[in-house]
């Protein structure tokens, strides 16, 4: 016996699959379950009652480094971490200080042709380890995209940009590492983890 599904039963047989899978997504992020207890700390809560953001997990309140750019620009650098993976994270922040509209100038993106065509970014930051005579580039992913911070926006007066980028891990000798970007003054940041 051979069952031929015309296209109006295959169309229905279609929405009843997506129906009983969306129905099923919806009860497994329902959480329910009797569960009632309440967590005991909150991540958007702190304890002072302050509104003001808690750092992120590795970052410090004071950080590691602050470079005055073109245009007003500020990036404070919040951590530098080596991760397991081999490469170090590099977070911080991307205020403009001035009173105007800052343009986020292009070269910061650096000058390779690869990651130029990939938009705005921090592409041309780099580690340099001094001691092993090394300099590190920003890493890319398998399409040449580089591992950081792209689409940078233009930034109003006193507006900030949580920015990152990704960098090959030096040895675990190397604690201290001087951080570039064009346009902003070298500065030295301890690496952690």
């Amino acid at each position: 016996m051979i069952i031929r599904f015309t296209p109006k039963a295959r169309r229905g047989l279609v929405a009843l699959t997506m129906t009983i899978g969306l129905t099923l997504a919806a009860a497994g992020c329902g959480g329910g379950g009797g569960d009632d207890k309440k967590p005991e700390t909150s991540a958007s809560a702190s304890k002072s009652g302050g509104s003001g953001p808690s750092p992120q997990e590795g970052q410090s309140d004071e950080p590691l480094a602050e470079l005055k750019g073109p245009s007003g620009l500020l990036l404070q650098i919040t951590s530098a971490t080596r991760d397991s993976g081999g490469f170090v994270t590099v977070n911080g922040t991307m205020k403009n200080d001035s009173g105007s509209t800052a343009v986020i100038p292009s070269n910061l993106s650096g000058n390779e042709t690869e990651i130029i065509k990939n938009g705005s970014s921090l592409g041309g930051a780099t580690l340099v380890d001094s001691k092993g005579k090394k300099r590190y580039y920003v890493l890319r992913d398998t399409d040449g995209r580089p591992l950081t911070t792209t689409g940078m926006p233009n930034l109003k007066a006193g507006a900030s940009l949580p920015v990152f980028m990704q960098f090959p891990s030096p040895p675990a000798s190397i604690t201290a590492v001087g951080f570039q970007l064009p346009g902003f003054p070298t500065a030295t940041i301890q690496i952690s983890g």
